[in-house]
């Protein structure tokens, strides 16, 4: 069950104002009520690096204020330089989709929250027991947790660790940008011509709020969904045939031999195993998406331009690639409007230069 809330926090806590401006309700689960004593607790532990194997990574390595939680690079990097296969996404807004990871393996951020802690390449943990190592092992993280959940220190488990992240993250919300104080308050003045003329575009010609959502109450800029839109199918054109031969007889796809880049290409099939989701990734937000470069799940675009183009030439046509990927014909300006009507999308508080308190 889920309990329904617009709240206003973002990092210090601060009261409820604008911030939620254009965004949906919020989805509390009712197992894990927020509390300002949890979510304080989760943003110790979303920053301390002791909860990586070599002591140099914490959740904020990738997920940085002033880059809107993201860390400015094209792969992930973790624990010894080791450089994953995705682009880390933001977390700003996470609280709001259906799935989580850009392959949507988990589908709450109680689940997503210890994922990259025991990934060997990010925070490089081996198992369970080290995570509540380092808790137990700490006075006022043990104390902490106690008080937080009533339990004694033998009752603590990794899920009471999940559910503090998780709490935390659900903070890191932020709507009220000038697209949303244009469209949703009505105030007209927000927008620059071009921007106004790119949300046009947007929601017709460019066809991208076929995806990326627009409601007449709320625009969270993704549909929950996973499509293959060309991106990074390259890397598994030259054995695409012969690992589908090898499905079709009845093998394991994990006993066909491929580059820890290539499997990661495999997008959304990697988690249903369905022939037809293989290059599908998650629809991302665009919420803050001038503050999020480099773009796409595998950070080969570094501008907007470059994904605008990219989607104007139709793609990266593939046998898998989605029908709603075919060639836009805008023109220059209609390029140049697009982009601002993304730029548009920033959040008050990263304008302002919000960081993390």
């Amino acid at each position: 069950m889920y309990i329904l809330l617009f709240i206003g926090l973002f990092f210090s806590l601060p009261t409820m104002a604008d911030n939620t401006l254009g965004l949906p309700p919020l989805k509390i689960p009712a197992d894990n009520i927020q509390t300002e004593e949890k979510i304080a607790l989760g943003r110790d532990f979303f920053n301390d690096p002791s909860f990586s194997a070599d002591g140099t990574i914490s959740c904020a390595s990738c997920h940085q204020p002033n880059k809107a939680l993201t860390d400015g690079l094209a792969l992930a990097i973790g624990i010894n330089g080791q450089t994953g296969t995705r682009n880390a996404p933001t977390v700003v807004n996470a609280a709001f989709f259906e799935t989580l990871f850009l392959d949507g393996r988990e589908n709450s951020l109680e689940g997503q929250a210890l994922g990259p802690v025991l990934n060997p390449v990010e925070h490089g943990l081996e198992n369970n027991q080290q995570i509540l190592d380092i808790v137990l092992n700490n006075d006022s993280y043990k104390n902490r947790l106690q008080k937080i959940f009533n339990i004694d220190d033998q009752s603590i488990t990794v899920q009471h660790v999940a559910k503090v992240i998780a709490s935390f993250e659900r903070t890191l919300i932020a709507g009220n940008s000038a697209f949303d104080q244009y469209y949703f308050g009505r105030d007209k003045s927000r927008l620059s011509d071009s921007a106004a003329r790119g949300l046009r575009i947007f929601r017709r010609k460019g066809n991208c709020a076929n995806c990326h959502e627009i409601s007449w109450n709320n625009a969270f800029f993704s549909d929950n969904n996973f499509y293959n839109i060309g991106v990074g199918f390259k890397r598994i054109q030259p054995i695409i045939d012969d690992f589908i031969q090898t499905l079709n007889e009845g093998e394991a796809s994990n006993s066909f031999t491929l580059t820890d880049s290539q499997r990661s290409e495999l997008g959304r099939f990697n988690v249903t195993k369905f022939t037809a989701d293989i290059g599908k990734f998650k629809t991302p937000t665009l919420r803050n998406v001038s503050l999020t470069a480099p773009y796409m799940h595998d950070g080969s675009m570094q501008t907007l331009e470059q994904v605008v183009e990219y989607y104007n030439k139709g793609g990266d046509k593939n046998r898998f690639i989605d029908a709603a990927i075919f060639p836009l014909n805008l023109d220059e300006q209609e390029k140049k409007d697009l982009v601002a009507f993304m730029k548009s999308l920033t959040s008050e508080q990263y304008v302002t230069k919000t960081t993390l308190q």
